[in-house]
């Protein structure tokens, strides 16, 4: 008789592929005056803004310590058309695993895709519509 507290599985588990929003990418918000709105988070709360304006938060994965997130955190200009067609005074961004699946289903499930997957150095992007019209950002970071 084995002893089974011995054996091991050395079988490789598959990796999730499922199409879906794996976390928060990025917090977008108008502002009447961004810069003045960069300067009070930088002198009141200590939000350090890079060079591209925004500021870069990282975690680690809880399931893979080794994975590095990062949150991007960005004030736009009060009627900046990067959130249009929406209204609101807000963008979110979710990271995704598996983008191009998931746009197809959400084309399946009739959300409306505002454009195309656009392949950068840091991910993938595609932009949608939510039931109330706010647009989401999905991004697939590289």
């Amino acid at each position: 008789m084995q002893d089974k507290e011995k054996q091991t599985d050395n079988s490789v588990s598959p990796i999730d592929t499922t199409p879906r929003v794996t976390g928060i990418g990025g917090i977008f918000f108008y502002s009447d005056n961004p810069q003045d709105t960069k300067e009070w988070y930088t002198k009141n709360l200590g939000i350090e803004v890079n060079d591209w304006g925004s500021a870069s938060f990282e975690s680690r994965n809880m399931n893979n310590p080794d994975e590095i997130n990062s949150l991007q955190w960005k004030p736009f200009k009060k009627g900046d058309e990067y959130f249009s067609p929406s209204k609101k005074d807000f963008m979110i961004n979710y990271t995704v695993q598996n983008i191009e699946g998931l746009v197809n289903k959400l084309r399946k499930n009739g959300v409306t895709i505002l454009d195309s997957i656009e392949t950068y150095d840091y991910g993938k992007f595609v932009h949608i519509l939510d039931s109330e019209g706010n647009k989401i950002e999905l991004w697939e970071p590289q």
